[in-house]
């Protein structure tokens, strides 16, 4: 192929109708057209990653192999081609002003002055091309936040304007544009994505494909109505509604003949066509009836979908229960509930298993406790992700070990048994308020040991997975609680920290939590071991 080609997914109407699903899709149908693809990801937000924000706030902090705390969409870049996203995948708005001023202040602009025309763009284009090197991809996936209306959005735009004149013939644009259909009328309207086209002309841009979103498929009139009003080809115009599963989006893309208009459009012919792995998953989640109730104990319900904060643990449960046969059914479980009310814990006995998921600061910790220690006592399978192994050691040292008052540090300064405590390389971070991007990051290799549950889910000794957390099982109360019963059947391969701990199967049926996030490297044909073998516990429960 003689020049890299570039794809830009743009919102138009409203946000969070699909975009990075969208993105991920394209990326999947071109990946099985047997091309090689990078999926990026641009927020237009001043912060320097999403690792700050609140996850109620903007979603689930999606933890790249390379540490990268981004955006939820790198998620569904991974699930949906397999590929590891790192650093060069995203970029924000605050990334592209701290290195811009920071060349300035060493003198690397000549002493020429800096402006946000056409310095702000030329780094955007940079970024792009970093990511488009390192990946050697053939093609390059840009979706980009927000929609084309934003103030925010107008300096990626005139990258991507920019981007054209450099590379004519090697830069598209698709637009995802919502279809609204008035209740009264009953018929859908084209006219706000009209607008979005507008939009797009008055920055230099035309789209090359738009995408309808809609609940209902575009109708051949509205096709026929955009086509004209926007002078788009009618084929172009692809239709995009909601479906069964996320996992229906490039079946129903391919049922449109996308990736072949896509290709020809581009001006590339396919080199092969092979999604039938990925369509049979899609039909078969359709065809499945049986049910296993798993409940999600947590805190991040009051706000935002809990399905944008928790996406990869929903995601994750998704792959496994669909693997074993089974559709998941999800309960949502405040934990501050069970604080205020502990009679309430009966209701986990009606759940075929518990997941306590990740999450910082104080608030609903002593619910969580609560629910471990129950799901220990009535044999409700547990698993526990990142806090979730925390709730479990605490949980074990105040109600085996009966120490009175065991607690996190990040919980309780001054617990008289800090058996979570800060890492060591975290204290003078804290201290300093050294919040951004601090954390322990990223992929590390952990050591599993024999005959142990997390071994029968890996099968093999070594694993590496990703981390996002300052806070460790204390290494003084581990020979107390292996003592006891408990077994850290993971660790740090210089055998300092704790990744997993675990009950073993005789004494439960699955009682384990792990350091890690284990549902960040989970994917819809591949499903997490851990995850399969504690829905497999959830089925054991249920028969």
């Amino acid at each position: 192929m003689k020049n890299p080609k570039y794809i830009f997914v743009v919102g138009g109407v409203m946000s969070s109708v699909g975009k990075g699903i969208a993105a991920s899709s394209i990326g999947k149908i071109l990946q099985s057209r047997g091309y090689r693809v990078a999926i990026m990801k641009a927020d237009m937000y001043v912060n320097i990653d999403a690792g700050t924000i609140r996850p109620a706030e903007h979603g689930e902090v999606f933890v790249g192999e390379d540490g990268v705390e981004a955006d939820q969409d790198l998620g569904n870049y991974e699930r949906f081609t397999g590929q590891t996203s790192k650093r060069v995948n995203y970029m924000t708005t605050g990334q592209i002003y701290q290195e811009v001023i920071r060349r300035e202040r060493n003198l690397e602009y000549g002493g020429e002055d800096v402006e946000v025309y056409p310095d702000i763009p030329k780094e955007i284009i940079r970024r792009i091309e970093v990511c488009q090197k390192e990946n050697k991809s053939e093609i390059t996936v840009i979706e980009y936040g927000g929609t084309v209306g934003e103030h925010q959005l107008f300096p990626f735009l005139e990258a991507t304007r920019m981007m054209r004149s450099k590379f004519p013939g090697d830069v598209f644009v698709v637009l995802t544009s919502y279809l609204p259909t008035p209740s009264l009328l009953g018929e859908q309207k084209s006219k706000p994505t009209q607008r979005a086209v507008l939009d797009l002309y008055s920055v230099g841009l035309k789209p090359d494909f738009v995408l309808c979103r809609a609940d209902k498929p575009a109708t051949a009139d509205i096709k026929r109505t955009i086509s004209n009003v926007c002078s788009i080809p009618v084929e172009r115009i692809i239709s995009a509604p909601d479906v069964y599963s996320i996992y229906d989006v490039p079946v129903n893309f391919e049922n449109e003949n996308f990736g072949n208009t896509l290709l020809k459009t581009i001006g590339l012919h396919p080199r092969e066509r092979d999604l039938a792995d990925w369509t049979a998953l899609a039909n078969k989640i359709k065809k499945i009836d049986k049910e296993v109730t798993i409940g999600i104990v947590g805190k991040y319900f009051n706000f935002k979908s809990c399905k944008d904060t928790y996406i990869s643990v929903i995601e994750s449960i998704n792959h496994a229960s669909w693997a074993q046969g089974y559709k998941p059914k999800i309960l949502w479980l405040d934990s501050e509930k069970y604080e205020n009310n502990p009679k309430l814990l009966s209701e986990l006995d009606g759940l075929d298993g518990i997941i306590v998921p990740g999450g910082f600061g104080n608030r609903g910790v002593e619910g969580m406790i609560l629910a471990a220690d129950y799901a220990r006592r009535k044999k409700i399978p547990y698993f526990g992700l990142c806090l979730g192994v925390q709730i479990l050691t605490i949980s074990y040292a105040r109600n085996v070990l009966k120490l009175k008052g065991a607690n996190s540090t990040e919980m309780n300064a001054n617990t008289p048994h800090p058996v979570i405590a800060t890492m060591a390389d975290q204290i003078d971070k804290i201290k300093n308020k050294n919040y951004g991007g601090s954390m322990r990051l990223g992929a590390y290799a952990c050591t599993l040991a024999k005959d142990t549950v997390a071994f029968g889910a890996y099968k093999t000794v070594n694993i590496s997975e990703r981390h996002r957390h300052r806070y460790e099982v204390n290494t003084k109360y581990v020979a107390e609680l292996e003592q006891a019963g408990l077994v850290f059947s993971g660790r740090s391969p210089d055998g300092v920290l704790m990744e997993i701990a675990e009950l073993p199967k005789k004494v439960h049926p699955f009682y384990l939590g792990t350091q890690f996030h284990p549902e960040f490297k989970s994917r819809p044909l591949s499903p997490h071991p851990l995850f399969s073998a504690f829905v497999k516990a959830c089925v054991g429960k249920q028969k």
